[in-house]
C-alpha cells in the first residue's frame, strides 16, 4: 500500500478550512493536545496497522515502505505520528523480537483495534543509563511484583498495555534486567498510580506520563523472552525504530523546505526575490541536496534491516546519529532565510516554527547521538581491524522496486557480524570507471571518499580500549562520526549509478545531485562548508523550484502532494 490514499484523506494543509490543515494543527499545538480530527483520520486509515508484521494480520513487511507512509503524518504534525503512534512501535518490536505467539498475537490484536502500547524505559535520575534502572520486578509464586516508577512515557495514561525494563536480578550487569508486556487494563487501581503529565516545549500535544507501582501483581507469562534478556532484546528492537524513524522524520524537513522554498520565491527584498540572492539560493540548493543525501542513507539502512540484519546494528546507529543532526542543521539554515516570519506563530509561515521547536525530539527518543556513537564505537574498531574489501551487494540494498523479504528479528545482532555491505560498496564504486561526460569529478571524490575510509581504519584500529566505550575521548567521537559520513556516501553513490544504468532519463541519473551531494558530505568530513559550485546550483534549484510550485514531494521519489 502506498501514501497517497492517506495523503488524500488529509487534504490540502494550507487550507484554511481544513480540519486537518496547518491552521487547525497549530491551533491544537498552542493548546497542548493532539489535533483530534487528525486521531479520527488516523483511526479511520487504521493506522497502527503499519507496525503490526504481514503474518500478525497488518501491513508491515518493508521497513523503507513504512518510513515513506508515515512519513506523510510528520510532513503535517510530528507529535500526531508520535503521540497517535509510533510510540506504539517502539513498543511492539520488543514483542515481535522476543515475545510467545500468544504474546504476538495479543499485541497485534490490542493494536489492530486501534489501542495503543506505550514503552516504559526511563527513569529521569538515570537517563540512558539503562542498567542503573531501579525499577523492580520480583518473582512472587506465579506473579512478579513491582515496586518503583517510569517517568517521560508517551501515551501512558492512554495505553491499553505497557513493555515495562524493570531489573529482576540485585546482580550487577546487563543479564540484572527483564522486558515485561504488561495489560495496563488489568492492573489493580490501589497498586498503581499515574503520575501527572509533563509540559514541554515542543511536541506539545503528546501525552507524556509517568507511572508509580506499589508491589503490583502482574501475571508470570508477562515476561518477554528470557528473564534477564531485557538489554539484549532493547538493544536489538532498537535495531528497527533507529532505522525507520529517521526516514519517516524527513517529512519534516520536507514540509520545511517546501514552505521556506515557497516564501523566497514570492517575497521581494532589495528589488528582487529573496531566491534571486545568490545566498539565499545556494543555501536552498544545500538543504534541498542534504535531504536527498539523508533519504537514501535512511532507504539504504531500512532495506539493510531486511537484506542484511546481522550487519545493521552499526548502520542503524549511524543513520539515526546522522540523519536527525542534518535535519536540524538544515532547519537552522532554512529559518535565516524566513527571517523574522520564523518566530511567528501564526500566518501562513507559521508551521515552520512548530516543525522547528519538533524537530530536536527526533534526535532523542530512546537513544540520543551519544548513545548511538557509543554504539558505533566497539564495532568501528573492530570492523577496521578485519579491514574493509570491495564486495558486491544486491542492488535491492539501494533500489526501491525489489520485494524485501520479511523482516527477521531472530537475525538482529547487538554487535554486527564480519562483512559491511555498505562500506564495502563504497570500495566497489571507487573501482568503477566514470568516462561519460561530467563524471570524470565524480569519480575523484568516489576515489577520494574511498581514500578517506582506508584512513578511517588506519585511525581507528588504534584506538585505545578506553576510547571504544563510556570513557571514550573527544577524538575517538570524531573518529566514529566520519563512519556515517561514508556510509551515506555510499548510498548516495549507488542510488545515482542505478538510475544511471536502468533509469538514464531521471533526474536522479544526472550529475549535478551526486556531484553536490559528494561535496556536501566531503566537506562534512573535513569539518567546514563552502558555497556548492553555481553550475550545480542552478539546476538543484531549478528542480526544486518545480516541485514546489507542482505540490512534489523533495525527497527522493518527488511524490505528488496535496499541498
Amino acid at each position: 500500500m502506498n501514501a497517497q490514499p492517506l495523503e488524500e484523506s488529509f487534504g490540502d494543509p494550507r487550507d484554511i478550512e481544513n480540519p486537518l490543515g496547518f491552521a487547525q494543527i497549530l491551533a491544537a499545538d498552542e493548546r497542548g493536545e493532539l489535533l483530534a480530527a487528525g486521531e479520527r483520520a488516523l483511526d479511520e486509515w487504521n493506522f497502527n496497522a503499519e507496525f503490526v508484521p504481514v503474518a500478525l494480520g497488518g501491513r508491515l513487511h518493508g521497513l523503507d515502505d513504512l518510513a515513506r507512509r508515515i512519513r506523510t503524518v510528520f510532513r503535517r504534525d510530528a507529535a500526531l505520528a508520535l503521540g497517535y503512534g509510533v510510540t506504539s512501535l517502539m513498543a511492539a518490536v520488543n514483542i515481535w523480537a522476543s515475545g510467545s505467539i500468544s504474546q504476538q498475537q495479543q499485541a497485534a490484536k490490542l493494536l489492530l483495534a486501534r489501542q495503543r502500547i506505550a514503552v516504559g524505559y526511563h527513569e529521569l535520575e538515570h537517563g540512558n543509563d539503562f542498567l542503573s534502572n531501579e525499577l523492580r520486578a520480583r518473582r512472587d509464586g506465579t506473579m512478579f511484583r513491582l515496586d518503583g516508577h517510569k517517568q517521560v512515557i508517551n501515551n501512558c495514561a492512554r495505553a491499553a498495555a505497557m513493555v515495562l525494563f524493570a531489573r529482576t536480578n540485585d546482580a550487577p550487569g546487563a543479564r540484572s534486567h527483564s522486558l515485561l508486556f504488561v495489560d495496563t487494563r488489568a492492573l489493580e487501581r490501589d497498586q498503581v498510580r499515574l503520575l501527572p503529565r509533563y509540559r514541554t516545549s515542543a511536541m506539545r500535544g503528546c501525552m507524556l506520563g509517568g507511572i508509580e507501582f506499589n508491589d503490583c501483581a502482574v501475571p508470570h507469562d508477562s515476561l518477554l523472552g528470557r528473564e534477564g534478556s531485557g538489554v539484549q532484546t532493547a538493544l536489538r528492537s532498537f535495531q528497527i525504530t533507529r532505522a525507520a524513524l529517521p526516514g519517516m522524520a524527513l517529512g519534516i524537513l520536507d514540509t520545511g523546505l517546501r514552505t521556506v522554498t515557497a516564501f523566497a520565491t514570492e517575497r521581494r527584498l532589495y528589488s528582487t526575490h529573496v531566491s534571486e540572492l545568490p545566498h539565499a539560493r545556494n543555501a536552498l540548493a544545500q538543504v534541498f541536496v542534504d535531504l536527498l543525501i539523508a533519504d537514501c542513507f535512511a532507504r539504504s539502512v531500512a532495506r539493510g534491516m531486511h537484506l542484511f540484519p546481522e550487519q545493521a546494528s552499526a548502520w542503524a546507529a549511524s543513520v539515526k546519529y546522522l540523519v536527525p543532526s542534518m535535519i536540524e542543521q538544515a532547519m537552522n539554515d532554512l529559518s535565516i532565510i524566513l527571517g523574522a516570519r520564523f518566530y511567528l506563530r501564526e500566518g501562513a509561515h507559521a508551521i515552520f516554527g512548530k516543525h522547528y521547536r519538533d524537530v530536536p525530539v527526533i534526535s532523542l527518543g530512546h537513544a540520543g547521538s551519544t548513545a548511538c556513537l557509543l554504539t558505533i564505537l566497539p564495532q568501528l574498531y573492530d570492523m577496521a581491524c578485519r579491514g574493509w574489501k570491495a564486495a558486491e551487494a544486491p542492488a535491492a540494498l539501494f533500489g526501491h522496486g525489489e520485494v524485501l523479504p520479511p523482516l527477521d528479528f531472530s537475525r538482529l545482532r547487538i554487535a554486527g557480524l564480519d562483512q559491511d555491505a555498505l562500506a564495502s560498496m563504497l570500495l566497489v564504486a571507487a573501482e568503477s570507471d566514470y568516462a561519460r561526460p561530467g563524471e570524470e569529478a565524480i569519480g575523484q571524490m568516489i576515489r577520494s571518499l574511498a581514500g578517506e575510509l582506508g584512513q578511517l581504519a588506519e585511525t581507528a584500529r588504534h584506538m585505545r580500549p578506553a576510547d571504544r566505550g563510556v570513557e571514550a575521548s573527544a577524538a575517538a567521537f570524531g573518529v566514529a562520526e566520519r563512519y556515517p559520513l561514508l556510509l551515506a556516501a555510499s548510498a548516495c553513490i549507488h542510488t545515482w549509478r542505478q538510475h544511471r544504468a536502468h533509469e538514464p532519463g531521471h533526474w536522479l541519473a544526472g550529475t549535478e545531485w551526486i556531484r553536490a551531494a559528494l561535496t556536501r558530505l566531503t566537506q562534512r568530513i573535513q569539518g567546514h562548508s563552502t558555497a556548492l559550485p553555481r553550475e550545480v546550483v542552478e539546476p538543484l534549484f531549478v528542480e526544486l523550484r518545480d516541485r514546489v510550485e507542482h505540490n512534489r514531494s523533495c525527497c527522493l521519489d518527488g511524490e505528488p502532494l496535496k499541498g
